[in-house]
């Protein structure tokens, strides 16, 4: 046993110990701190310096990506370039041979035109009875050359075989040739002796009142919904009992008590070859 002034002894020693304990741990902890830092400012100077194997290693890494990469894209741009080129190449080849066909396309429209109206010319000279001092004169004019500087002088005025008043015709020669000649046809195939006068519309009228309107059936002043049983009835015909299945703009589906589906159209009931009525049972 110790009495209070061992005690009190004995807690200043350990008192002591535990101070120099924490002391000499603080002196560790702050060399432990000098010489990782020490360690660091070196190892940043290597990296400063490119000496640093932390660094060359990464670092020739990426360098290899980077010219792997540059190679990559130096092919990939190739590529492009000569998909482009063979692009425009082949756009060129396609304008001119669209433009090729075209040219011969028209060529032969307007060949087959000039061709067609040639023949058409041709046939009205030798068909329809009008001066050919016309054409005379507009082939004339045709096979003598113009002389440039001299003045445009207007032929006179020009008359087809009609008595007086005469009339001014502003346009070519050749022009009112055709539209004489389009006109003279036009009379001769649209004469009075070839218009049929068309005979009247006959309406017929109608005996009973019937339409659909939102799915529902108006006949007779009464409704018919879906769903309703009725009664049809026709002449010469004994009266049967279906069931409204479906209502229509123009018809109207029903079903009999075989099971067989059949169908009315308004227009039926409209004429009267139809009756139809409630069946209240």
């Amino acid at each position: 046993e110790m009495d209070d002034e061992d005690c009190e002894r004995r807690r200043m020693e350990c008192l002591d110990e535990m101070s120099n304990l924490e002391k000499q741990f603080t002196d560790l902890k702050d060399q432990l701190y000098k010489e990782r830092l020490s360690q660091v400012d070196a190892k940043l100077q290597e990296v400063i310096a490119g000496k640093a194997p932390e660094y060359l290693e990464p670092l020739a890494a990426l360098q290899e990506n980077m010219q792997i990469r540059t190679k990559v894209a130096g092919i990939y741009r190739e590529l492009c370039l000569e998909s482009v080129k063979n692009k425009y190449e082949c756009e060129i080849q396609a304008s001119r041979q669209h433009c090729e066909s075209e040219k011969l396309l028209l060529y032969d429209t307007v060949q087959s035109e000039l061709e067609e109206k040639i023949r058409r010319l041709e046939e009205d000279r030798h068909s329809i009875d009008i001066t050919s001092e016309l054409w005379n004169d507009e082939l004339q004019s045709r096979k003598k050359r113009k002389d440039p500087f001299s003045p445009d002088k207007k032929k006179p005025v020009f008359s087809l075989t009609f008595p007086r008043p005469y009339i001014v015709y502003m346009l070519q020669d050749l022009d009112i040739l055709e539209d004489w000649t389009t006109i003279r046809k036009a009379m001769a195939t649209l004469g009075p002796h070839r218009v049929k006068p068309e005979p009247p519309v006959k309406l017929e009228k109608h005996l009973h009142s019937a339409r659909s309107e939102e799915g529902r059936l108006y006949y007779d002043g009464e409704w018919y919904g879906r769903g309703q049983t009725i009664y049809i009835d026709k002449k010469d015909e004994c009266p049967t009992s279906a069931i409204i299945t479906t209502i229509n703009h123009d018809e109207v589906w029903f079903k009999r008590p075989d099971g067989s589906k059949s169908k009315l159209y308004i227009s039926q009931l409209q004429k009267g070859k139809y009756s139809i009525k409630h069946n209240h049972n």
